[in-house]
């Protein structure tokens, strides 16, 4: 199996994604809904990981080295309108994890970010969005003790420091919340019916 070609290709969608969210960050267009040329990118990129993934399975440290494996989760956490193969990849990185051929982190924020499109809370805090009041602030959680020792127990920091990081680093790239949240609300959970994340 030639994991080096596969590794390269791992990598260039990751860069791929980074360079067209920092074209919408300096453009000011990455807080105006789902932007169509992401929506398709993520598609494209989800559609290539997915046909490495059946090739060789997850790709894993092991297969692929540290870099190449955080792309594929990158890739894996935009796959937003690819429910079925996000769900897939999440118990393949569940397995790699307790096989120590991944990284935690990266299982709990896949894990996290399926529960909040499903409508179910989040057990990490990984997942932030604006609330009503126009602040970035963690989506739904079971309970902030629970889920702060569980940010413990793989190294994460507490959800109050996070939150504070997420906070800045949205005014650092000027996004500002939607101007409408009720509609903005109702556009986000057509569009979670839409793709299958919710009936």
């Amino acid at each position: 199996m030639d994991y080096k070609s596969i590794t390269e290709n791992i990598i260039d969608l990751k860069n791929a994604d980074l360079a067209l969210r920092e074209k919408l960050v300096q453009s000011r267009q990455l807080s105006n809904g789902y932007n169509e040329e992401m929506k398709e990118l993520h598609n494209r990129n989800a559609k290539i990981l997915s046909n490495i993934v059946d090739k060789i399975g997850y790709p894993t440290i092991d297969k692929v080295g540290k870099e190449a494996n955080e792309a594929a989760w990158l890739v894996i956490q935009h796959s937003v309108g690819q429910p079925e193969f996000m769900k897939k990849c999440a118990k393949l990185l569940e397995k790699a994890v307790s096989e120590n051929k991944a990284n935690p982190k990266s299982l709990a924020y896949l894990t996290d970010r399926i529960a909040v499109f499903e409508g179910k809370p989040q057990l990490y805090g990984t997942q932030f969005d604006w609330d009503e009041n126009g602040n970035l602030s963690p989506n739904i959680f079971d309970d902030l003790t629970k889920v702060n020792e569980r940010r413990k127990s793989i190294g994460l920091n507490t959800l109050e420091e996070q939150t504070e990081i997420m906070r800045k680093q949205v005014i650092n790239e000027n996004q500002s919340p939607p101007k409408d949240f009720e509609k903005r609300t109702q556009e986000i959970e057509q569009w979670r019916k839409s793709v299958g994340w919710t009936k």
